[in-house]
């Protein structure tokens, strides 16, 4: 190991990113199918900004807030998956410290605003079934505006410690990470100091960030399926349902892949480090791929204008 390794510094002027530690051989395999899901995130979260922005009738509190979960999806995957690639593909695996403190903003602020606008996406779910008669006149744009507003604000503000935490820590004895990205606890786990307080903190915003949105999910649609229970037909009952089918599979898209990854990472002492990276990087690729799929596929607006978009291509 060289020396920039092993001397003491409180501040590394870079990290060495591994990728897939134990995998190495299988770099260029694993990046086949990891470069597939980011070119279709990136390509349906696309198409559904531009629809959104090309359809005026498309202009609502619920494609508005799609249009903030696509623009989450983006940026998410963008901020580590190009990296994550370089790695595989050219060994280009140093980061600066700046840099790396970045990416860990990055990761950890878009994570909490996706959760955030699910939850919003919920409210909307519930006013459009609980309170139709009233739903333009509780969802107006000033209303969406300030809920995405209050997201961004919310994950903004709680995700700030985690560079600061991880800057405050001595580094004395490696600088190599073993992933693929700067994660917090892939981080401070280098650190040659008591580092409770950044594991506790992220087991905080745990809770209070991903724990609250769940919650307020929870009781919004504990709520709607006692208005559905009471409409008089299964038909109706059934068509108000499936208008919620494509948010419950974005949550499920979402929190599954992030709570496993969450808990492994913290609680998993015996499993292989190689499964927990692949796990996180299922946590950053799998929702962004998803998400602009399932509400194309489900959502009849969104359907109807992509048939629209490719028959008119086509003629």
């Amino acid at each position: 190991m060289s020396d920039s390794n092993t001397t003491d510094f409180s501040n590394p002027s870079t990290f060495i990113l591994l990728g897939i530690p134990g995998l190495e051989a299988a770099h260029i395999w694993i990046s086949i199918p990891f470069c597939a899901m980011y070119i279709i995130a990136v390509l349906g979260n696309f198409t559904i900004l531009f629809i959104v922005k090309m359809d005026p009738s498309l202009h609502g509190p619920m494609f508005y807030f799609l249009c903030m979960l696509a623009v989450t999806d983006l940026v998410m995957s963008t901020s580590t998956i190009p990296k994550m690639l370089s790695i595989f593909w050219f060994s280009s695996r140093e980061i600066s410290f700046s840099a790396c403190l970045t990416q860990m903003y990055f990761i950890h602020c878009f994570s909490a605003m996706e959760s955030g606008i699910l939850m919003a996406m919920a409210f909307d779910r519930f006013v459009a079934i609980c309170h139709p008669l009233r739903y333009s006149t509780i969802l107006t744009n000033s209303v969406v505006a300030k809920i995405g507003l209050a997201v961004v604000l919310r994950s903004g503000i709680i995700t700030l410690p985690y560079p600061f935490l991880a800057r405050r820590w001595p580094y004395c004895r490696t600088n190599i990470i073993p992933h693929f990205c700067c994660g917090h606890i892939a981080v401070v786990k280098l650190a040659c100091a008591d580092f409770s307080i950044s594991s506790y903190y992220g087991l905080f915003d745990l809770l209070s960030v991903t724990g609250m949105d769940l919650f307020f999910i929870t009781v919004s649609y504990t709520l709607i399926l006692k208005v559905i229970f009471c409409l008089p037909t299964k038909y109706a009952q059934l068509k108000t349902f499936g208008t919620c089918i494509s948010h419950l599979c974005a949550i499920l898209a979402l929190y599954i892949p992030d709570f496993f990854s969450s808990l492994t990472h913290r609680f998993g002492h015996n499993v292989p480090w190689e499964f927990l990276v692949l796990i996180a990087s299922v946590n950053l690729l799998v929702p962004p791929m998803l998400h602009p799929i399932i509400y194309g596929v489900r959502t009849k607006q969104m359907r109807d204008r992509l048939l629209q978009l490719f028959t008119y291509k086509e003629t």
